[in-house]
């Protein structure tokens, strides 16, 4: 009979790996992350460019609130490289055509919009909000859009690339991974403006949503283009709150004083603290789900499955030749 780590832990394990150690290397490479920006800000002088660009201080500062995670992707990538055991990370964000690849990053910007513009509408028709076209600027849209994607790219490498992966080099079931890694998402929002209990369970099931992307058909691109275009959407688009964060600048504008609580809206926390919103996220994870439980490979990509076998022999070599592996 199998003991407990032969049947629930990989041989290839660190124990950096455990869920609570990784968790907190999450947050400390958040932290490297705004001390790396600082001088990437300075040498890209990015404030005093947005700050020309949209001709409105209060704009250009929300703007770089999105922009000043792209510390995280540079602590990120380079705890990912530096320490030679993370390197297969590496090949999570890699374009291979496949997974990683345009039809993908527009399917995931598709389901972003679509989960998201489902709500808001059902919103509008229930009553519950009530939206004023505010303004259109084309430049503003397009800098949000990518600084959206660099804040919603940063969270989804730490989560569903560095956090993923270490989960799965230790735990042989992938749930450990898929669940783990959902849930920390959502305690990272905690002290966002109006978190509640609907908001941690809309971002758990988002989470898990954005993993099985990456499990099942090893798409990177489509968890960060469908968290952009979910971040995109309900505040750059609609003024509505995002996370509980209204944005300084929207194609349309929020009438606050009217807004209620509704099925598909929460006014605290905007449509992610909305019961409706996690049936929809819900529905969706079990779609992917069904989806890829049909995929006869399973699991898109085992990164470790090297790492697993090496040590492995090396467990078996010791155990057959105990005097050559105290030699060495």
């Amino acid at each position: 009979m199998k003991s407990f780590r032969e049947k629930y832990l990989r041989p290839c394990r660190c124990w950096t790996d455990i869920l609570p150690v990784a968790a907190i290397l999450i947050f400390l490479i958040s932290i490297l992350g705004t001390v790396f920006t600082i001088p990437i800000a300075l040498i890209t002088q990015m404030a005093r460019i947005t700050r020309a660009i949209t001709g409105n201080k209060d704009v250009a500062s929300f703007m770089m609130m999105y922009f000043d995670t792209i510390g995280i992707w540079a602590a990120g990538l380079l705890f990912m490289w530096v320490y030679k055991r993370n390197r297969p990370m590496l090949k999570a964000i890699k374009y291979d055509g496949r997974g990683n690849s345009a039809k993908a990053a527009l399917t995931g910007a598709a389901i972003g919009f679509g989960m998201n513009g489902l709500c808001i509408l059902l919103s509008v028709l229930m009553g519950d909000i009530k939206l004023t076209f505010g303004s259109f600027n084309l430049i503003n849209l397009l800098l949000f859009l990518v600084f959206v994607c660099i804040q919603s790219g940063s969270e989804e490498l730490l989560l569903r690339v560095y956090l993923f992966q270490k989960l799965r080099r230790r735990y042989r079931h992938p749930a450990v991974a898929i669940i783990g890694n959902a849930v920390i998402f959502s305690a990272l929002h905690a002290l966002n403006p109006g978190f509640n209990f609907g908001g941690a369970l809309q971002i758990v099931l988002v989470g898990l949503l954005f993993s099985l992307f990456v499990y099942y058909y090893g798409s990177f691109y489509a968890a960060v283009m469908a968290h952009t275009a979910w971040n995109f959407t309900q505040s750059i688009l609609f003024g509505l709150p995002n996370s509980g964060v209204v944005s300084a600048y929207s194609l349309f504008r929020l009438d606050a004083a009217s807004a209620r609580n509704g099925f598909f809206y929460n006014v605290g926390f905007g449509v992610e603290g909305s019961p409706g919103a996690s049936i929809v996220i819900g529905l969706m994870c079990v779609i992917v789900f069904v989806l890829g439980r049909k995929k006869k490979s399973g699991e898109y990509a085992d990164l470790w499955a090297d790492a697993e076998a090496e040590a492995v022999a090396a467990a078996m070599t010791a155990i057959n030749d105990p005097v050559a592996d105290s030699n060495q």
